[in-house]
Formats: structure tokens, C-alpha cells, sequence
């Protein structure tokens, strides 16, 4: 909807990962440097870890598109809570092989001739396993299981688990010492510092074709934004995105600190909600409706900025959900007293009766 205000060829922000919008921050430089020493291994496990919308999927997209197909044969699956046995069959179909209906003894035959058919051809398999922190224990031991796979010295299977930082609280467990012996590089994928977040920004910015003078953006504006997202990536992008409508639906091709709360204000309130305002009534949405209507755009109110913003959102979530939850207790005392009452009553004009 804003491309062509901005004179933008593309939608810089969008939330899906990109390969194309790559931002080589400093932890993300170290976490594709692990990926590419463990293609060299060819053998074990590398465990990148990092919060969600990080960038690790990013990052994983733009190594298996770089790779080569007649050299690597590469499988990747999202984890779910399954058991050992339905994650074995995954990883069997993630290959092309047929496992539904097919006993475990016969899925583990069909998989390892499979590796050893590649491994003649001269080519490497790679299993790539994101949302690694929903496996299980048993999941984690199949996966181990699968790494002894050997064709003479030779590995057969290296595997990438990629997950968010509770999976290293796992992988520290007691029972996953065989695990960890197996593990040859672990990365931790922070958020980007206030410099970083800046040029993350005008990175994306300028490969949608964006221009110096257009959209503007003050220096403490990227501080705001930092503030608001934390430096994690998915969420710059959220701030950055409703921003750009922010300043097409108000005629603006610049932008300051101000500008910046008042987007991060009324995001924060359409999630949460906490001041009574709902999504279809946020002044934004509003404005949105007058451009649908062919009508002028208004200016937006301006109102005074939240502390923690976005940042703050999953605290100030579950004080919301817990105040929900306080007044619907109330309801429901209050329900089972006027029932009581009322049974009370019955019981009394029944013995009235007798």
C-alpha cells in the first residue's frame, strides 16, 4: 500500500524470512561461520540457538539455497512434541522415502541404504531440524542414533538443530551428555545493539529501493524503534512496517522519537488491549477505512508514549490475562451465590408446601 509513496520497488519489512533482506550483524556473521565449519566436518551436530524472530531460519534458507544440489542432498523438518518413532518417519519422508505403514526396524534399513546410495555418488546428506526445542528426550537420542550412520570413516548424516534458547537448557540435562559429546559448534544468535538495529533498517530499506531523503528517519527515532523492539529482528520489522503506513496515511515522509511511540503505543494496545482500546478502534485502523472510503486522511492524535512499549508486551500479557481471569472468578462467585440463593428459596417453599 506504501511502496509507491516512498518510491519503494518492494515491501521492505515483511515479517516472513528472506534470504534476499540478509543482515550480516556480527552474531549473525558467527552463527553462519559455525554453519559453514560444520559443512566442512561433515559429521556431528551444530546447534544454533537464538530468540524468535532472530534471524535463524534466515540464515539456515540462505545456506541450503548456496548449496550445491549434485554435492548435497539436504532435508529439513520443523520439530514438533512427537514421539521418537514419528520423528524417525519424518526425517525418512524429509528424504523421500516412503515410511507411512512401515515398521521402525524397516524405516531405519530403507533410511541408512538411502545415505550409503548418496555417499557412493559422492554426496553428502544434511538434515536441517527447526523448532529443535520442541524434542523430546527420546526424539533427541533417535537423532543421536541416526548420526552413527558410517559408510567405511565416513558419516552418513550431519545434522543442523536449530531452536530457541530453552533448547540449550535441554541440551545441558544430564541425560544428553551422549548428545553433547556429538555436538562439534553451538551458536547463540542475540539481538542486535542500537547501531546495528540502524543499519539493520537501512539495509532492508535500501534493497527495496528506498532513497536518503526518503523516508527519513531520525537518529533518535532509531533509538526509539531499538527501544521498542529489543534489537530482534521480526520485531524491527514490525515497528518499521507500521510506521512506513503510519507516514502514508498522515502525508509524512519523515519521521522522529514521536512518531515512533505513537506506532509502538497503539501496536502494544491493539495486542494487549490494556487500556480498553480494541484493534478495530485504534486510530490507525481509522485512517485505514477513510483511504478504503476514498475519503482525506486525518491527522493522528498524538498521545503520550508508553515506557517499555513492545518490549514490555508479554509481561504486561499476562497481567492483562490475570486480571481477565481475577473478574471472571468474581462473575462465577457471584453466579453460584444468586444459584444458592435460589435453591435456598425452592428448598424453603417445599416444605412450605408439606
Amino acid at each position: 500500500m506504501y511502496e509507491s509513496f516512498f518510491g519503494l520497488k518492494s515491501k521492505p519489512f515483511q515479517l516472513n524470512p528472506d534470504p534476499a533482506f540478509y543482515y550480516s550483524s556480527k552474531q549473525h556473521r558467527r552463527a553462519q561461520a559455525y554453519l559453514e565449519y560444520g559443512m566442512h566436518q561433515n559429521e556431528g551436530f551444530i546447534v544454533i540457538t537464538g530468540e524468535v524472530g532472530a534471524g535463524k531460519t534466515t540464515i539456515v534458507r540462505g545456506l541450503l539455497e548456496s548449496l550445491d544440489p549434485e554435492k548435497v542432498v539436504a532435508a529439513q523438518l520443523v520439530s514438533t512434541q512427537l514421539d521418537a518413532d514419528d520423528t524417525l518417519r519424518l526425517v525418512g519422508a524429509a528424504f523421500g522415502l516412503r515410511t507411512k505403514d512401515v515398521a521402525k526396524s524397516d524405516v531405519l534399513m530403507s533410511l541408512e541404504a538411502f545415505l550409503i546410495s548418496m555417499a557412493t555418488k559422492g554426496k553428502r546428506c544434511l538434515l536441517v531440524v527447526d523448532e529443535a526445542q520442541n524434542l523430546t528426550a527420546r526424539a533427541v537420542e533417535e537423532l543421536r542414533m541416526l548420526s552413527n550412520f558410517q559408510y567405511g570413516n565416513q558419516a552418513l548424516l550431519q545434522s543442523f538443530l536449530i531452536g530457541q534458547p530453552e533448547f540449550r537448557q535441554i541440551l545441558q540435562s544430564p541425560h544428553m551428555m551422549q548428545f553433547r559429546q556429538r555436538v562439534i559448534a553451538a551458536c547463540h544468535i542475540g539481538p542486535l545493539d542500537v547501531t546495528e538495529t540502524q543499519g539493520y533498517i537501512q539495509h532492508r530499506l535500501k534493497l527495496a529501493g528506498a532513497t536518503e531523503q526518503s523516508p527519513a528517519i531520525s537518529a533518535e527515532a532509531y533509538e526509539a524503534i531499538f527501544k521498542a523492539s529489543s534489537g530482534i529482528p521480526r520485531r524491527i520489522n514490525s515497528v518499521c512496517d507500521r510506521l512506513l503506513l503510519f507516514g502514508f496515511l498522515s502525508n509524512q515522509k519523515s519521521f522522529d522519537a514521536h512518531d515512533v511511540d505513537e506506532v509502538a503505543r497503539e501496536i502494544f494496545e491493539e495486542t494487549v488491549g490494556s487500556t480498553g482500546q480494541t484493534m478495530a478502534s485504534s486510530p490507525l485502523l481509522e485512517q485505514l477505512d477513510h483511504v478504503a472510503a476514498g475519503q482525506p486522511r486525518i491527522a493522528p492524535p498524538y498521545a503520550q508514549a508508553p515506557h517499555e512499549l513492545v518490549a514490555m508486551l508479554n509481561a504486561e500479557h499476562v497481567a492483562e490475562r490475570l486480571a481477565r481471569l481475577e473478574r471472571s472468578l468474581q462473575q462465577l462467585e457471584h453466579i453460584n451465590s444468586a444459584t444458592l440463593a435460589l435453591l435456598q428459596k425452592v428448598f424453603e417453599s417445599g416444605e412450605q408446601i408439606k
